[in-house]
């Protein structure tokens, strides 16, 4: 396989005459199939995407997200609500009146077509002046590395060279709205990691564009995106910074698609609390038997039920260094090597809890007795309102909940 091309120094896009509408409103969308409509598919999906902003839509297959995306492009009408681009609707208009860019999962090149023909494919339905396509088209793939494929045709480049050219074809036309439906999902790892930084600069390169990125990846979303909204089950579960949404997710469904987190059922305890040894005081939870200091936060009652989210490499092995430290006791029933960690996975008091922790000079053996702790600000509570995964992707009862790739210990993805 060729190997990818090598990034052009950045260089800006030229401003058209006219700036391209930019930014996105979903107005309470909803989008249903069959002859009746039973079958909803985006239930009142309501979200704005900011001018120059990259929005993930973040979930698992089915739960909307590139029915969200195709609803912009234009291909699928909403049963109700609206889309405005740029303020204006455009819920009735044809795709190619919208003014958007589209790269689609299998990059849909035209294979008789040489790079730069596909890429002047949509200036000339565009009906662009024949003088200032090969102006546009060589600004295109000099952006995106190119350059000097443009005489090629698509079978004789590498996955990730397809790649570039689709995103080149799609910048061509100037878009205000970029359009990116699993564009990676094709490329294996290493490759998939290099276009991540190049879509990474690109949107520097390209500020006034808004970026709509449909991903069921975790890593693409936290890497990207300025905001991610998360869906499930065809509605908006939750939207946020990655930060926020990892760090202090509001929803177990949250807590268990972005990132990894141990999710324990508690019960809350007001005054009295302490560093799972019983000493201490101050507000905290129960859990298996054990006092453990977390912030409760107001409004939520004396004895009420939650779900504690902890990040596994926020937990440590051995007797906390601090005073105030959580610990947990329990027993070791697999391990694994990942590299830069070890992950544990912990017996306590019948539930699984999981620590990703570094450098272990000694690697724990199946059944050996383990101590664990954490801090208490690194622990979030989900009160029982919040706390349903809408997927069940929690392991046996609330214990555990996994996405689909890990964390490692410093708080990135796992390779």
């Amino acid at each position: 396989m060729t190997a990818p091309a090598a990034a052009a120094p950045a260089r800006a896009v030229a401003p058209s005459a006219k700036a391209p509408a930019s930014g996105i409103r979903f107005d309470h969308v909803s989008v249903a199939y069959g002859k009746r409509g039973e079958h909803t598919v985006l239930d009142s999906f309501d979200l704005t995407v900011e001018p120059g902003e990259v929005m993930a839509l973040l979930g698992p297959s089915g739960s909307g997200k590139t029915t969200a995306l195709r609803a912009v492009a234009g291909f699928v009408r909403p049963a109700s609500g609206r889309v405005l681009i740029g303020g204006r609707d455009v819920t009735g208009l044809p795709p190619y009146k919208r003014g958007i860019g589209m790269v689609v999962q299998q990059y849909a090149l035209f294979p008789h077509m040489k790079v730069a023909e596909n890429v002047a494919f949509g200036l000339k339905a565009q009906k662009t002046p024949r003088a200032e396509i090969p102006g546009r088209v060589a600004e295109a793939l000099e952006m995106t590395g190119m350059a000097a494929y443009a005489g090629r045709h698509p079978r004789e480049l590498s996955g990730g060279q397809q790649q570039r050219v689709a995103i080149a074809r799609a910048l061509a036309i100037r878009p205000g709205v970029l359009l990116l439906d699993e564009p990676l999902s094709a490329l294996d790892a290493q490759l998939r990691s290099g276009m991540l930084a190049e879509l990474a600069r690109l949107h520097r390169e390209l500020p006034e564009v808004s970026i709509l990125y449909v991903t069921h990846d975790q890593i693409e979303a936290l890497t990207l995106a300025d905001r991610i909204a998360v869906l499930d089950k065809a509605r908006l579960r939750d939207c946020g910074t990655p930060q926020q949404l990892y760090r202090r997710p509001r929803t177990e469904f949250t807590a268990s698609f972005v990132g990894t987190a141990n999710l324990l059922p508690v019960t809350v305890r007001r005054g009295g609390g302490g560093n799972g040894n019983g000493d201490g005081a101050g507000d905290g939870v129960d859990f298996a038997g054990r006092r453990l200091t977390v912030p409760v936060g107001d409004g939520v009652a004396e004895g009420a039920t939650a779900t504690l989210c902890v990040r596994p490499h926020l937990i440590g092995l051995g007797q906390s260094p601090q005073v105030d430290g959580n610990t947990l006791r329990g027993r070791i029933t697999e391990v694994q090597w990942r590299g830069s960690t070890h992950r544990l996975y912990v017996a306590v008091d019948g539930h699984r809890v999981l620590a990703d922790v570094r450098e272990l000079r000694e690697t724990p053996a199946l059944g050996d007795e383990v101590t664990l702790h954490f801090a208490p600000e690194d622990a979030v509570l989900i009160p029982a309102g919040l706390a349903e995964s809408p997927t069940g992707l929690a392991e046996s009862p609330a214990v555990l909940a996994e996405s689909p790739a890990g964390l490692a210990a410093d708080g990135a993805p796992d390779a």
